[in-house]
């Protein structure tokens, strides 16, 4: 029997964040479950990307990893260019529009647009430099079991390898929108079919990025242009009807740059399709419990949004950031009372305010996503007309915009200490033996 303090199923970015996070602040030993493998980068971009912001941006210098995933490959991008196909209006962000006065240190950047592998590779080589931290990565779990003090994971048993049940006393989902552990936890999920499908791919753009992230919103949804690490390479989300996306996967490669060049007016110039298109459907999901027992969610085992904002992952990373804290909080409490009972960092009550503080942030999250969501779907001309007004005032109005820019840089008023820049790293010492 192994034993550890934390279990955590899922090794993607959200959990390795909380791992690292977790042993950051702490001497607390963890284990990692994931059977999906680490590969090396190609010569070609990796087609799935996310827009990570300023408070995710801290977190990760807090950890030590940002100039690891830095020096790999991250492009800035300066811009915010957003307009309304059918409409008339649009919006301008740039650096200048920001209230520095309210994020504390100036950004140099709004954000930066990384491909989801060089994150998770830099977390994952950053955590398996960490002793107290250990991977399972050949065999599936079959079964949690929970008890009032610890939870007993098994693993599917396989022709290789048979490793030992794994004894924690705290689990944490972070596997994804379609979460065993939530399942395992028997959590119900609210959820709402966007009756969107994501069309995500790599493309050439003939005027280049100009280190802008651009988005149009179209009749059938919103296209996204991302800047990648080459000057004259994007990103694409577009979310657009079921039938649409069908017939926008099956169409040439020839006639999908077509599409995509008009669609954005031509503003990047031509644009060619360079990579595989990957399609998906978009789902709201919302947990109606982040914590059970000895078990907690994070990130999109917890919630999925539209992308409409690219605020998913900087959601979850969040999530990881606030647990750590939680945990953290417990453990100094405990020191300054004289406590010495390594148990004394995982109250229920503790957890129960993590998971308030969370659920209320996903919550906030969800109606705004679904408030722009909605906002571009009439397509009457009066709509239209007032959408267009509407947009183009705000463009004007330099202190909503800053509003606009320090939410979307991901600075608010409660953020979690690791994402601040004054983030102060504590270690706790505790006594902690792996059987």
């Amino acid at each position: 029997m192994q034993k550890f303090d934390l279990l955590i199923v899922g090794g993607g970015m959200v959990g390795l964040t909380l791992a690292l996070a977790i042993r950051q602040q702490s001497e607390l030993s963890v284990a990692i479950v994931d059977n999906t493998a680490v590969d090396t980068l190609s010569d070609e971009p990796e087609v799935r990307v996310s827009a990570i912001n300023a408070a995710s941006q801290q977190m990760f210098n807090n950890l030590n990893v940002w100039q690891d995933i830095i020096a790999q490959r991250a492009q800035p991008y300066h811009d915010m260019h957003i307009w309304d196909k059918a409409g008339y209006g649009q919006l301008d962000f740039a650096l200048k529009d920001v209230s520095h006065s309210a994020v504390g240190n100036a950004p140099e950047q709004l954000g930066f647009i990384i491909e989801n592998k060089v994150i998770r590779n830099a977390l994952w080589q950053k955590a398996a430099q960490d002793s107290g931290i250990e991977f399972f990565t050949e065999n599936k779990l079959q079964q949690l079991n929970p008890s009032d003090n610890e939870v007993f994971a098994t693993f599917e048993p396989n022709s290789n390898t048979q490793p030992m049940p794994i004894v924690a006393k705290l689990v944490v989902g972070a596997d994804g929108a379609n979460s065993w552990v939530r399942k395992q936890m028997n959590v119900p999920l609210t959820f709402r079919d966007y009756d969107h499908h994501s069309i995500v791919a790599t493309v050439k753009c003939q005027q280049g990025h100009q280190n802008t992230a651009w988005q149009v919103f179209l009749d059938t949804g919103p296209l996204a242009l991302l800047p990648l690490y080459q000057h004259d390479l994007c990103s694409i989300v577009w979310s657009t009807s079921p039938e649409e996306a069908t017939r926008l996967s099956g169409i040439s490669a020839d006639d999908f740059g077509k599409e995509i060049t008009a669609a954005s007016d031509g503003k990047l110039g031509q644009v060619t399709l360079v990579s595989e298109r990957f399609t998906h459907p978009l789902t709201m999901r919302f947990a109606q419990e982040f914590v059970k027992g000895r078990m907690v969610l994070v990130g999109d085992a917890a919630h999925t949004i539209h992308p409409l904002a690219g605020q998913g992952v900087n959601l979850g990373l969040l999530d990881a950031a606030a647990l750590s804290q939680a945990i953290a909080e417990q453990l100094n409490k405990a020191q300054a009372n004289g406590m010495v009972d390594d148990n004394a960092w995982y109250s229920d009550k503790s957890l129960q305010q993590f998971a308030r503080w969370r659920k209320s942030e996903a919550a906030e999250m969800i109606a705004a996503m679904e408030a722009i969501k909605q906002a571009f779907t009439p397509q009457q001309s009066v709509f239209k007309l007032f959408r267009g007004l509407g947009m183009s005032l705000l463009n004007h109005i330099k202190p909503a915009k800053a509003l606009m820019i320090n939410q979307a840089l991901g600075f608010k008023a409660n953020l979690p200490e690791l994402s601040k820049a004054r983030f102060q790293q504590v270690q706790h010492k505790m006594s902690k033996h792996k059987n």
